[in-house]
């Protein structure tokens, strides 16, 4: 039976967060359909199955971190998981306290068990099965076979068979003695996730989904309603009352003394990780500019009503990108790297420009490919398509990987710059802030006047091992030129 083991999707990435399955034990799959979607150091990521077959076992629960090669699923040939039966008369009826010996298909009564083998879901409708090790030791003589009878009782008492794969202990036929909180609750991956990080039990709850099963509303009114304690853990306040970001805080444990804690892991770690190595390990200098960019806001309100830009967003960010990218022309050590193991300097003759993204899952800097070659209409839309996949957790390692050169514009939240750190395997980076009126020298003529004008902060960081601050500063006084008069764009 083929096991699909957890694949590198990224650059020597070694484990991944197993976030929802999006197939259950019995579906059929093809090649290439998706199975599962997991949480990589870099970013979310859909996987295919290379398989075609019935799904037999999930072999990792969601919300588990496994390494890469762990075997997560397992895919059956088709023919072996629904094997064909002749049809046999429906069973009779029987009384709901019938024992069935499960080690005789005989009792099954008429044969019906053998008639249902290899139907699809859809005609058995739901089924509950009791948690793992619910049963004695026993009940389960005789589970050894691939497949087993579950009872399915009806409001007036009879009692149909219905046949099912075996994925969970056996279920004896005086099943319907067993306690409703001792029989696993019908939810989706996702919905069983917000259920563990939240410590509600789902046997406790009323189902209101669909087909009898329980929905994310029927969890989080649980949550709130009447925390649960579960391993010692406490639900906190909810997540309305944090203060915390839209996505943030489904995998937080609120503790006794009021603290708020969440794993690190995923894209955090990573950035992490690579915020650290990149402060101690490169020499950062870092100067900053005031730039009066009335022109450059005109400019982009001109664009806006330009026929070329109708269906694209056009925002300042989009003559920053352009200007430093005109002004790597005249310094382009800005676009290179610093080979440490080869003792090299690596200049690029391209420009992979990185858009610094705050996400709920954390800081992801995805890159534009050869955004040098683009016309500023498709730059424009590059930056949108990639800004859209950032928001959604979207952002694929291939779309991160091979930065030259990022910008991180802190404007929209009304910040007027900062100290912004190098992005790991790129020599510098460079900080947008808001624009904001503020009185202003304006010369004109040999004479001087103050006027309210748009003012903007640019910051640079840069390696100072092989970019000195005449470079690092004729870059940065390129870009603030630009973005005071458009127009000299030209001279690039």
């Amino acid at each position: 039976m083929p096991e699909y083991k957890l694949p590198d999707v990224g650059e020597g990435l070694t484990e991944a967060e197993i976030v929802a399955w999006k197939v259950a034990v019995g579906d059929i799959v093809a090649i290439n359909d998706v199975v599962v979607e997991i949480e990589t150091a870099k970013s979310l990521v859909e996987l295919p199955s290379p398989y075609a077959g019935v799904v037999s076992a999930l072999l990792v629960e969601a919300g588990q971190t496994v390494e890469v090669g762990t075997p997560i699923i397992a895919i059956g040939e088709p023919a072996a998981a629904t094997p064909q039966a002749p049809e046999a008369p429906a069973a009779p009826v029987v009384e709901a306290r019938m024992e069935i010996d499960l080690s005789n298909p005989a009792a099954s009564g008429g044969g019906e068990g053998e008639s249902l083998v290899g139907r699809n879901k859809a005609e058995r409708g739901p089924m509950r099965r009791p948690r793992r090790g619910s049963a004695s030791p026993s009940t389960l003589a005789g589970a050894a076979t691939q497949m087993q009878v579950q009872g399915a009782f009806s409001p007036g008492g009879a009692q149909s068979q219905a046949v099912v794969e075996v994925d969970e202990p056996a279920v004896p036929a005086t099943a319907a003695r067993v306690p409703a909180e001792r029989v696993r609750a019908l939810a989706k991956p996702p919905v069983r996730k917000l259920a563990k990080d939240l410590g509600v039990d789902l046997a406790d709850l009323t189902p209101t989904g669909p087909h009898g099963t329980i929905s994310r509303a029927d969890v989080e009114a649980a949550a709130g309603a009447a925390p649960a304690q579960s391993d010692d853990r406490v639900l906190g306040p909810s997540l309305g009352d944090t203060g915390m970001p839209s996505g943030i805080g489904r995998s937080f444990l609120s503790f006794h003394d009021g603290e708020t804690r969440e794993p690190i892991k995923g894209v955090r770690k990573m950035m992490g990780e690579a915020m650290v190595r990149s402060a101690f390990t490169i020499p950062h200098v870092t100067e900053w500019v005031t730039v009066d960019v009335t022109r450059t806001l005109e400019l982009v309100e001109r664009l806006r009503a330009h026929r070329d830009f109708r269906d694209v967003r056009v925002s300042p960010l989009l003559v920053v990108a352009r200007a430093a990218i005109l002004a790597m022309r005249r310094t382009p050590e800005i676009n290179s790297t610093w080979d440490d193991a080869a003792g090299e300097v690596v200049f690029k003759h391209y420009v992979n420009l990185g858009i610094a993204a705050a996400t709920p899952r954390g800081l992801v800097v995805p890159n534009v490919k050869d955004a040098d070659r683009l016309a500023l209409p498709e730059l424009a839309q590059a930056l949108q398509a990639l800004a859209g996949t950032a928001r959604e957790g979207r952002t694929q390692p291939a779309e991160m990987s091979g930065g030259t050169f990022t910008i991180t514009n802190v404007g929209p939240f009304g910040v007027d710059g900062g100290t912004p750190i190098i992005n790991p395997g790129e020599s510098a980076i460079l900080c947008a802030g808001a624009a904001k009126k503020r009185p202003w020298v304006v010369t004109e003529g040999g004479e001087d006047r103050i006027e309210v004008r748009h003012v903007m902060q640019l910051s640079l960081s840069f390696d100072h091992r092989h970019i000195d601050g005449e470079k690092g500063s004729r870059f940065l006084a390129d870009v603030a030129g630009v973005l005071e008069d458009p127009g000299l764009a030209l001279l690039f």
